[in-house]
């Protein structure tokens, strides 16, 4: 059973090579997807690591939390499922609310 890792804190300069390599000490590695900015292509710090068996995530974690990494101490920890309903957003605006309809040039 796969389990997916949150990995935050990284240096800009991480590529996915560097955190396949980093995570491979500790159990087989299934994936690595480092996070990039859409406009640019760099990184945003932060990546998921999915690693093959729950025991290699667990190894992973404890002995690579709080590690200092490119001058970085990293975060790693299993990762949150993603929520429902495509997430970001709200707002809405428009509309007068309980004041009432606007009233032009209301000067009598």
């Amino acid at each position: 059973m796969n389990t997916k890792l949150y990995v935050g804190n990284l240096s800009f300069d991480t590529t996915e090579n560097d955190l396949q390599d980093l995570f491979s000490q500790h159990g087989p590695v299934s994936e690595v997807n480092l996070i990039t900015d859409r406009m640019n292509g760099r990184s945003r710090g932060f990546a998921f690591v999915t690693m093959s068996t729950p025991e290699g995530a667990q190894a992973a974690i404890s002995a690579l939390a709080g590690q200092q990494i490119g001058g970085r101490a990293l975060t790693v920890n299993e990762a949150r499922p993603r929520e429902e309903g495509g997430g970001g957003g709200g707002g809405g605006g428009g509309g007068r609310g309980p004041r009432g309809p606007r009233r032009e040039n209301s000067r009598y």
